[in-house]
C-alpha cells in the first residue's frame, strides 16, 4: 500500500497525520523523533518504526493496522472485562526492564525475571492483545502471583503440539528453532517441561536466545565457535527486529532458567 518515511522525525509526523485522520477528535502532539502525545498520554513509536523497517513495502498498511487496533473504539471497554471472561485468555510475555523508562512500574502488572527482563501479562483477544495493569488485578481480586500462575497454565495449553526445527551446525552445535509467529515464541522460555523436552536433543543443560518477541532459539552449550557465531547473530537480531527483548542468553537447567548477563552473574538464581 506504500512506503513510510525512513527518517524518524518524518515517520512520527506522518503517523500523527494518519492518527488525526483516523481519530479526528483526538489531541495528537508531536513530542520527538519517535514519540507522540495522544490525549495527554505518551505513545512510543520505536516498535512501530522497527516493524515498518522490517517490511518497508507494507509500511502504510502496517501503520494503519497498528493504529486501528491500538485505538479501536472497544479497546477501552475491554478494561472492564470480568475475570471469568479474561481468565482463559491471560498470557505471559517477556519484556526488557527498559520498558519502565517510559511506563510506571507501579501500574504494570509484572514479576521480575532474569537477564534484566520482567514477565508481563496480556489478555489475548482475536484482533489485539490488551496489557494487564495492577489496577485491573485489584479489580479482579487476584495477586500478581495468581496472574503468573494463570498465564503460565494458559501458555502450556495454548499450542500443545508445538513443532521445533532441530538443526546441526557446521561447528557441531545443535539448535532447536521455534517459529509460531503468534506473539508468544519468546515467551515459551516459560513453558513447563522445556528442559525435559529439549535436553535430550541438545545434550543436557542448554541455552535459549530470545532477541525479540517472535524468536526462540534453543541451542547446545558448545562448541565455542558455534556459541560465538550465535551470539553475534542474536545481537544483530536484537538491534533490528520489532519488540526487542534481550541480547543475552538464558541457561535452561533441570532446576529452572538462569540469566547469563555478567552484572547479574552473582545473582544467577534459577527462575
Amino acid at each position: 500500500m506504500g512506503a513510510m518515511p525512513r527518517e524518524p522525525e518524518a515517520f512520527a509526523e506522518t503517523v500523527a497525520q494518519m492518527l488525526k485522520r483516523l481519530q479526528p477528535e483526538y489531541s495528537v502532539d508531536f513530542l520527538g523523533p519517535r514519540e507522540l502525545v495522544v490525549n495527554g498520554r505518551r505513545l512510543d513509536l520505536e516498535n512501530l518504526f522497527r516493524m515498518v523497517n522490517h517490511e518497508p513495502t507494507r509500511g502504510t498498511e502496517i501503520v494503519e493496522h497498528y493504529l486501528e487496533q491500538l485505538f479501536a473504539g472497544d479497546a477501552l471497554q475491554l478494561m472492564s472485562m470480568s475475570l471469568d471472561f479474561a481468565r482463559p485468555r491471560i498470557m505471559p510475555r517477556i519484556q526488557p526492564e527498559g520498558i519502565f523508562q517510559h511506563l510506571s512500574r507501579d501500574q504494570v502488572a509484572h514479576v521480575p525475571y532474569v537477564n534484566d527482563t520482567v514477565i508481563v501479562f496480556v489478555t489475548d483477544l482475536p484482533h489485539m492483545t490488551v496489557s494487564i495493569t495492577t489496577e485491573q488485578l485489584v479489580r479482579w481480586g487476584i495477586s500478581v502471583d495468581d496472574a503468573e500462575a494463570i498465564a503460565r497454565k494458559n501458555l502450556n495449553e495454548y499450542a500443545p503440539d508445538l513443532e521445533m526445527q532441530l538443526i546441526e551446525s557446521k561447528e557441531g552445535g545443535k539448535a532447536a528453532i521455534l517459529s509460531q509467529h503468534d506473539g508468544y515464541d519468546a515467551a515459551r522460555l516459560l513453558l513447563d517441561g522445556l528442559y525435559d523436552r529439549l535436553a535430550p536433543q541438545l545434550g543436557g543443560n542448554f541455552y535459549v536466545a530470545t532477541p525479540a518477541r517472535d524468536m526462540f532459539v534453543g541451542f547446545s552449550a558448545g562448541p565455542g565457535a558455534f556459541i560465538r557465531r550465535l551470539r553475534d547473530r542474536v545481537l544483530h537480531d536484537y538491534r533490528r527486529l520489532p519488540y526487542p527483548i534481550c541480547p543475552d542468553f538464558f541457561l535452561v537447567t533441570r532446576d529452572g532458567v538462569c540469566g547469563t548477563k555478567e552484572e547479574r552473574s552473582t545473582q544467577g538464581e534459577a527462575a
